[in-house]
Order: structure tokens, then C-alpha cells, then sequence
């Protein structure tokens, strides 16, 4: 449908959007000149006002087989309908933004294109658009009813969206690259890319709503896709509570949360009991064990004295009953300061790398 709204807006030089039956808009095209708060509303929300509705339908557009000329109003353009029809029923509208310049004979030319339009609609209508949603379902047969066809490799993602923000962004994304909002109550948003574009779709979409995105690993078979998708779902909880892993996290890149993050909640909780007690000395304890132990390191990058980083660590040993000297014990604060960020309340992420 793109493709299409994209050569009428290159045969016409003008301003194209296609609307589905209930004017909700299934895509548009480059502006082309000026543009009125009705395109700009439409291209924004999605689609167009109960008001703009009404005004348009008393045109007549629902039952022309011709295109239908709208004169302009007080911030409103003129504008040409043309209904796409298909087996005498009309599925959705083709709009042109109208300068004059669009003769019939113009019109005529991308007929072609709009008989075309038409037919996808009506298929669309017959057989239910594929959902990505179900295309990511642990479900065999849920995934096989999906009818996606997609070329690998592929990368999914997933987007942590808010309501009434950012609405047009999916439509900017490159071709070939899918996505579909959610309706649970987590507002996630999945996205289906070729592996090679997943990491600027997933920056451009977390620009968008300005929350957090998590890209799954590459899959060159995409029926696999699936296994990808849950892999994007764990990287976005990582990127949204660990610091330094968003505000876009990419699977391949997460070490050790990989693991962290499989494991069911209980588990990472118990797991965060046992550096619970550091309190303000967790950033402390952490910051050395990320650095291997190397003491100069450290303090260097806390910003504090040797002798007083040995004395914190003494301490650190004192409230948890574990020897930073030992190679078992050391591992086991680790993990556990690594899954205490992961239940963290997002936003907070890991424990302060400042000086505590």
C-alpha cells in the first residue's frame, strides 16, 4: 500500500493518503506543497475526526465510482475523493490535496494504481490482515494461521509505547519492516525487521515515544522469528532497569543479563537477597567487580582513596558474610548485584556507581 501511495504521489506531485473505510489511515505519501490541519490531524491521529467524517460523507464518496472534488473551507484545502472500489463496494478512499492541478485526464493516468489499491483492500477485508502479534506466538499453529511472508534474516523488537504520543512514527519506518501496537496492558509495540536495519528501526522508534526498546537476536529463518521475539521482550526489561543497557538494548550485547533475565522472578529476587544488606555500599561492590577486583581501578573511577575503597570492601564483607577474597563468594555478590537491578522499579536501574 506504501508502494502504491508513493507512485501516485510521484505520477501527480501531490499530496496522497489512503484511508480504509472508517477513514482510519493506512498510509501516506511525502508532503507535497501545502498541507491543511485535516492531513496534518489525519497523518498525526491516525485518522480522521467524527466532524471531517461526517463532512466528507455528505460529498457522497461512499457510493460514487468516480472521483469526488471537495472544495477547501477555512483550513481546509481543496481536495479530490476517489473512492477505491472493488466488486462494486468501496473498501477505503484515495485523497489528493488539490492545487488545480488535478484534471481528469490526470486522474485517469493512475487508475491503474488505484484498481490496485482497491484490490488489496478488498483481500484484506476477505482473509483478515496477518497479525505480528500471532506471528510471534509461541504457538505452532498460531504463527502458521499468521500467513506472514518474510524474508530472512530477520530481528525482532520490542517498544515500550504510551498512548497518544509519537502516533506516525511506525509510519516512517522503511519498507519491509512490520509492526503492529499492542492492546495489553503492558503498551508494547512489535516490530519485525531484516536484521540489518533492526538496530536504527529500534532507535528510531525509541526516539519516538521516548521510553525504551530491546532487539531479539538475528534469525535466518524467519520462522524463527518467534524465538527472537522473546528475546527482544527480555532485552527492553533489561534496557528499562539496568543502567548503562538502554535506552535501546540489543540481545547480543547483554552478557550475563541474558541469563539473569530467564530465570523467573522468584528466582532473581532470592538471587538479589544476598547483596541486599550493601544498602548505599552496593555501587561501591559492584563498581570493583566489574572491574576484576583491580583495586587502583576502582578507586580511580569512584573517585575516592585505596584505603578508603579496602575499608568499604571490609565492610561490604561484614554485612553480607562473604569474602571479596574468594573466588565463590565474589561471583555469587555479583550475580546477585546484577539481579537486583533486574527487579528494581524501572527507571532506577542498577545501584549508584557514585561514591557511597
Amino acid at each position: 500500500m506504501q508502494e502504491i501511495v508513493d507512485e501516485i504521489a510521484r505520477l501527480l506531485d501531490a499530496s496522497v493518503t489512503i484511508e480504509d473505510r472508517s477513514f482510519q489511515l493506512l498510509a501516506y505519501g511525502a508532503q507535497s506543497g501545502d498541507i491543511d490541519a485535516v492531513r496534518q490531524e489525519s497523518i498525526l491521529r491516525r485518522r480522521a475526526s467524527d466532524e471531517v467524517r461526517a463532512h466528507f460523507e455528505a460529498y457522497g464518496i461512499a457510493t460514487s465510482t468516480v472521483p469526488v472534488r471537495i472544495p477547501g473551507l477555512p483550513g481546509m484545502l481543496d481536495r479530490v475523493c476517489v473512492p477505491l472500489r472493488h466488486g462494486g463496494v468501496t473498501y477505503g478512499y484515495l485523497w489528493l490535496l488539490d492545487s488545480g492541478a488535478l484534471t481528469d485526464a490526470r486522474l485517469a493516468a493512475v487508475a491503474p494504481l488505484v484498481e490496485r489499491a482497491a484490490a488489496v483492500l478488498a483481500r484484506e477485508a476477505r482473509t483478515g490482515r496477518p497479525r505480528l502479534w500471532d506471528f510471534f506466538s509461541t504457538d505452532p499453529a498460531t504463527r502458521a494461521a499468521a500467513a506472514l511472508q518474510v524474508t530472512g534474516p530477520v530481528a525482532a523488537i520490542a517498544v515500550r509505547t504510551v498512548p497518544d504520543r509519537a502516533a506516525g512514527a511506525m509510519w516512517r519506518l522503511p519498507r519491509g519492516v512490520l509492526a503492529e501496537p499492542g492492546d495489553g496492558p503492558e503498551l508494547l509495540t512489535a516490530v519485525l525487521a531484516p536484521a540489518w536495519q533492526a538496530g536504527a528501526v529500534a532507535a528510531t522508534l525509541q526516539s519516538a515515544y521516548g521510553t525504551a526498546a530491546g532487539v531479539g537476536g538475528t534469525r535466518e529463518d524467519p520462522g524463527d522469528a518467534w524465538e527472537s521475539w522473546g528475546e527482544a521482550v527480555l532485552a527492553l526489561r533489561i534496557a528499562e532497569h539496568v543502567r548503562g543497557a538502554g535506552p535501546v538494548a540489543s540481545w547480543a550485547d547483554l552478557g550475563v543479563y541474558r541469563f539473569l533475565a530467564r530465570l523467573p522472578r522468584s528466582e532473581i529476587a532470592e538471587l538479589a537477597v544476598e547483596s541486599a544488606s550493601l544498602g548505599g555500599l552496593a555501587g561501591t561492590v559492584e563498581a570493583y567487580l566489574d572491574r576484576a577486583g583491580q583495586v587502583q581501578e576502582t578507586a580511580a573511577a569512584l573517585g575516592v582513596h585505596r584505603q578508603t575503597l579496602y575499608y568499604r570492601l571490609g565492610r561490604a564483607g561484614q554485612l553480607t558474610g562473604l569474602d571479596l577474597a574468594d573466588g565463590r563468594d565474589r561471583l555469587l555478590l555479583h550475580l546477585s548485584l546484577k539481579a537486583a537491578a533486574l527487579i528494581a522499579e524501572p527507571g532506577r536501574h542498577a545501584p549508584s556507581r557514585r561514591p557511597s
